[in-house]
Parts: structure tokens; C-alpha cells; sequence
């Protein structure tokens, strides 16, 4: 199942999800619906916030980036923890589904070493680096109810303040489908 991809301005992107226990949802089926939405969307991460789930759940297939570190990388990734990031920080330009066609140089530790679970509650603690560990950090952003466009100078906020104003009224063409938080605000008046 497809879902629609939640839009800036709704508050669920904005909260902290809630860890999960097993056998609380058929998480097979939502990593698998998760995986299915981020492809129809061109992505290549996707937070259970961004489909309008406040669960600890994230999945990644980053292999599409062309990077020699990311061949094979598809993930899900369950109550993820993040337990140390380091390395210098570096920029580069960060998208999000939620969030489309504004691009922004972010700061992110090379490094990071993250504790999870997968589908099946197997536990894993392990380290990623370079643009697998972006990813990650990018999603489990999601999870702590930061979007990229915090890390964001006041100056570059205010810069793309309409256009996130306008994505949240649903005023953007894209080729996925969204929920906008400001559309569905007038459609219960």
C-alpha cells in the first residue's frame, strides 16, 4: 500500500515518535508499505512520521545514490538509538520527501554508531560513515521531530519561508502524493 507523504506543517513531523513493542502492528507489512511508498516517492529514506505514524520506525535503500558504500544498503530500521556521532562536520545538500523541491547544505558527523532492531527484533548495534550515516541521521531526525530545515540559518529560513507556506497549503506539484496539513484544516470547516 501506497500512503500519502506527509507535508511540512503538520504536526506530526514535529513530535517525537513513540518507541514500539512487538506484535503492536503487522511491522512486516508496514516496512514493506513504507519501502513501496519511498519508491513511488523517488526516495531514499522514509520516516513512519513522514506517512503520519508516530512510531520509531525507518527505512532506508540508498543504493540509488550511486556511492560505493551505499551498494546493497536497504534497511529498516526499529526503535533506532543513536549512541555516538562523530568526525568533523560536513555540508552537503539535503531534500526530503516531506519537504519537496527545496534543497539545503546541512552539517552532519561523518560517523555514527546506532543500536536498532529489525523486523524480526533482532538487535544490532553498528557503525555507519559517509553518506550511509547522512541518511540515517536525516531519518532518525524525523523520529526526534527534527525536519533538515532547523539545522537552517534564521537568514536561509526566512529566505524559504514562503515556499514552505506554500507547500503546507498544498500549492506545489508533485509527482507522489502528500497530505497537506493546511488543506485538510479547511476541508473541516
Amino acid at each position: 500500500m501506497i500512503y500519502p507523504i506527509v507535508a511540512y506543517g503538520d504536526p506530526v513531523l514535529k513530535q517525537r515518535a513513540k518507541e514500539i513493542t512487538p506484535n503492536q502492528l503487522d511491522l512486516k507489512k508496514l516496512v514493506d508499505d513504507m519501502f513501496e511508498t519511498m519508491y513511488a516517492a523517488s526516495g531514499v529514506g522514509l520516516a513512519a512520521p513522514q506517512i503520519g505514524k508516530s512510531i520509531r520506525v525507518f527505512v532506508v535503500d540508498a543504493e540509488a545514490m550511486d556511492e560505493d558504500n551505499l551498494k546493497g544498503f536497504k534497511k529498516a530500521f526499529i526503535n533506532p538509538q543513536i549512541l555516538e556521532e562523530t568526525g568533523e562536520k560536513w555540508a552537503y545538500e539535503e531534500g526530503c520527501l516531506s519537504i519537496p523541491k527545496i534543497r539545503e547544505d546541512v552539517f552532519r558527523q561523518p560517523r555514527v554508531k546506532l543500536r536498532y532492531f529489525d523486523t524480526d527484533w533482532k538487535e544490532y548495534v553498528e557503525e555507519f560513515d559517509g553518506m550511509a550515516a547522512r541518511v540515517i541521521q536525516h531519518e532518525y531526525d524525523h523520529l526526534e521531530g527534527v525536519l533538515f530545515t532547523d539545522y537552517l540559518s534564521p537568514f536561509k529560513r526566512q529566505l524559504i519561508k514562503n515556499k514552505l507556506g506554500n507547500i503546507s497549503k498544498g500549492k506545489i506539484d508533485v509527482e507522489y502524493r502528500m497530505r497537506f496539513p493546511a488543506v485538510a484544516k479547511a476541508g473541516r470547516r
